[in-house]
């Protein structure tokens, strides 16, 4: 009897998540309240329907309360939904970012705008750490500041170049100094600074690492992992700015196969049947194993050929429920929105059930939030 009536109420509890909840069935509530209120004339339901809002509020209110009550799945909406929830705007970047159905918020951003010298590039960053959130952290707050160094020291050799000698800047360039190498050099850099300190103490945490470098002409992109960047052109295509390293993708399976790992599929294919990626910063027991490696994909892309309208850089949370190409329509059509349809596209992500982390940074480019 017992067990029927679990049955009963986790039924309950998915119907009331799965189809109450969604923002087409809460705008019909609110329609036939205003009509019953219309034809009806009670003051109850005059109060409920006095604002759309306040019809949303409450329906959210009662399951948030039957939640509370009765875990269904070990979820429960209304932690799901707002614990942990950052968010961030400037006039042309915005990121928001929720904990979603997880226990823990390991999903990590960062943004570096130089607003007073624009000749030094932008630094965007998102890490999707896993196993803790020491790794992410680590990735947070030390690579987007060593990167800074590192390309202030680079620009103020390049102009010295410029002005004593146009020969010396050819050189300079030739010897391979260049917004892609310094992103390799420096993500790597602090690869082997956290797997010091992590396996210090044990701490088998990783994280994925996708980072930006926003010039007047260029634009730059470095990969680790499946967080995933793509763009969105002058005439609304979707341009990606990285693809995923998953351990099934032939390149990666035969590398893993050659440092004599494995990888076997346990809800996801995985690496040594642990990791669902094949690169990541962290991991030390499967870097000492060399299984999976820090090494960075690099992309650069020509400003003013794509003019680009917008960029998308986010977590694989939301790539679980949304295509590049959708993102991209998604986010088009809301970038009017205070959060640039950031806060938007993760609410909807996490409403169509997404059960990860989700974070999203949605950054304009000129002529679309003033100049960058």
């Amino acid at each position: 009897m017992i067990e029927d009536t679990m049955t009963l109420l986790s039924l309950l509890g998915r119907i009331m998540r799965y189809f109450l909840l969604r923002p087409e069935t809460l705008f019909l509530l609110c329609i036939s309240l205003a009509l019953w209120s219309y034809f009806f004339h009670t003051d109850e339901v005059k109060t409920i329907v006095k604002s759309s809002r306040d019809a949303v509020k409450m329906v959210k209110g009662k399951v948030a309360e039957m939640m509370q009550n009765e875990r269904f799945g070990g979820l429960d909406v209304l932690d799901a939904e707002f614990s942990k929830t950052w968010e961030f705007k400037t006039h042309n970047v915005a990121v928001y970012s929720i904990q979603g159905r997880r226990d823990h918020m390991e999903d990590r951003f960062e943004v570096l705008a130089d607003t007073v010298n624009k000749t030094h590039p932008s630094i965007f960053g998102v890490f999707d750490g896993h196993g803790g959130e020491a790794a992410a952290d680590f990735a947070k707050t030390r690579l987007p500041e060593a990167l800074r160094q590192q390309l202030l020291i680079y620009e103020r050799e390049r102009e010295r170049d410029r002005e004593k000698d146009r020969e010396k800047t050819d050189r300079k360039e030739r010897s391979g100094l260049s917004y892609p190498s310094i992103l390799e050099q420096q993500i790597l850099n602090v690869d082997r600074e956290m797997l010091d300190k992590l396996s210090a103490s044990y701490n088998e945490a990783g994280t994925t690492c996708l980072v930006a470098l926003l010039s007047d002409k260029e634009l730059t992109v470095a990969n680790v992992g499946d967080s995933r960047g793509v763009l969105c052109d002058k005439n609304g295509n979707a341009v990606p700015l990285s693809h995923d390293h998953k351990p099934y993708q032939l390149k990666e399976r035969k590398r893993i196969k050659k440092a004599g790992g494995f990888i076997s599929f346990n809800g996801s294919w995985r690496v040594q049947g642990i990791l669902a990626m094949s690169r990541s910063l962290g991991d030390y027991p499967l870097k000492n194993l060399n299984v999976v490696i820090p090494d960075p994909d690099i992309m650069s892309f020509d400003l003013d050929k794509l003019q680009p309208q917008f960029m998308i850089l986010a977590s694989d949370g939301l790539w679980d429920t949304f295509s590049n190409e959708e993102a991209v329509r998604y986010i088009r059509e809301r970038l009017d929105e205070p959060h640039f349809g950031a806060k938007s596209i993760v609410l909807q992500s996490f409403y169509r059930g997404c059960p990860d982390n989700i974070t999203v940074m949605v950054v304009k480019f000129k002529g679309k939030a003033g100049e960058h």
